[in-house]
């Protein structure tokens, strides 16, 4: 196994450089072969479903910008209610691919819900730039951490305490979960859950409806502006650059359409390294995204967090060195096996599988380094890893490397109970 250093081989090397090299030289170039040659994508029209999030931007930026007609598609993003509604588009085929919830895709894979629908991963759109919010009146009662609300929430009944998040096996439950238990908090026994939309998040919060939630931006920002809430920890603090959103699609999709999933990712990476290529990009893309058509808020709610600059709305003030990332030479992007071994692990520690799966096989299936690959040496100048699998330290100080994951899901004193 190999850390998240890149390495190309001499092949991927020169197919890089040729690439990158053309493509400077002679601009069009490369998307008259694409439209004159075998490579040619099988569809021209893609239709992207996306969540009004900040971490949607690789697909709004891609089609904006012209990345999609470099390689011969069109990206039509379309906005989405729900996740629901993503994952019911998704798998009956009105949309082609989607900005996804990691733990989404994988658990239609395995059936948890819904039958069992074969998916696909192309990439990861981003890593981080998650948060866990709790109430104003949690804070006027001294709550500041998860030590405090463990404290709290122990001198109450169970179940007294509501908290959302985005969807069962979505990012957000599992963060969401992951710091509760950190901190002795069992999220089925001691605690309610309920699932809301994120652009629903706010107004539930402000209601009274729960008392903390976990959601991507700009919905926690919007919080701490209405001063409703604040932010008690970022996916961030959980795991330093984790990975959140991925370009999913079914895997029947990328059998018939191999050239435009190619074609896609390549126009997304584009995206992706433009958003992080300035603070500039990055400011450019908060006013971008602020428009109706996209998440329809205020710039000020988008810009700070993208650029690292956090304000948690209860006096504390940094510069987050794991902020929302997009690009990273790449390394945001290439779908690791061993991140979608990890949701996999979860569902284990949560009862979700009843039985432990092969971990390593259904992440292999499922995260399209192939597809990643051809599309990075056609972009140009992205690496790619020596190994599927990478190695990272969570906030309760375990390592996460793919190795043993059964042992992994069953290492933690926190388990939901007849996992």
């Amino acid at each position: 196994m190999a850390d998240s250093t890149f390495s190309l081989s001499r092949r991927r090397l020169l197919q890089a450089t040729a690439v990158m090299g053309g493509s400077l030289l002679l601009p069009g170039v490369m998307q008259a072969a694409y439209a004159a040659g075998s490579d040619k994508p099988e569809q021209q029209i893609v239709r992207v479903g996306f969540i009004p999030l900040t971490d949607c931007a690789p697909l709004v930026i891609a089609a904006l910008k012209g990345f999609d007609k470099k390689y011969g598609i069109t990206l039509v993003p379309t906005k989405e209610a729900s996740w629901a509604a993503v994952r019911d588009k998704l798998t009956s085929g009105e949309l082609d691919a989607a900005h996804v919830l990691y733990g989404l895709l994988y658990g239609l894979e395995m059936g948890i819900g819904p039958k069992p629908q074969a998916m696909a991963n192309l990439m990861t759109l981003n890593q981080n730039g998650q948060a866990i919010t709790l109430s104003a009146e949690l804070q006027e009662k001294g709550i500041r951490d998860a030590a405090g609300l463990k404290s709290l929430i122990g001198q109450s009944a169970p179940g007294s305490y509501t908290f959302a998040h985005t969807f069962p096996t979505g990012t957000h439950a599992m963060w969401l979960y992951y710091w509760l238990a950190n901190a002795g908090i069992n999220p089925f026994d001691d605690i309610r859950t309920v699932v809301v939309p994120p652009p629903q998040m706010v107004m539930n919060m402000r209601i009274g409806n729960m008392v903390g939630f976990c959601v991507g931006e700009p919905w926690n920002t919007r919080a701490i502006n209405d001063r409703i809430g604040f932010t008690a920890a970022t996916s961030q603090d959980i795991w330093p650059d984790h990975p959140e959103k991925i370009l999913g699609t079914r895997r029947a999709w990328v059998e018939q359409n191999p050239h435009t999933a190619r074609a896609l990712v390549a126009a997304v990476l584009e995206a992706a390294r433009w958003i992080d290529a300035s603070a500039e990009n990055k400011r450019e893309t908060a006013r971008i995204l602020a428009r109706r058509a996209w998440l329809n808020t205020k710039e000020q709610f988008l810009t700070g967090r993208l650029l690292g600059e956090y304000d948690n709305g209860a006096g504390r003030r940094w510069q987050d060195a794991h902020a929302i990332r997009f690009f990273n030479e790449g390394q945001v992007n290439y779908p690791w096996h061993s991140d979608g071994m990890w949701f996999l692990t979860q569902f284990r520690r949560w009862g979700l599988l009843k039985t432990a799966p092969d971990y390593a096989a259904i992440a292999a299936r499922i995260n399209r380094t192939d597809i990643f690959s051809d599309a990075a040496a056609q972009v140009g100048g992205i690496s790619l890893p020596s190994s599927p699998l990478r190695a990272s330290t969570l906030i309760d100080g375990t390592v996460w490397n793919g190795i043993d994951p059964e042992g992994y899901a069953s290492r933690f004193a926190i388990q939901r109970k007849g996992a």
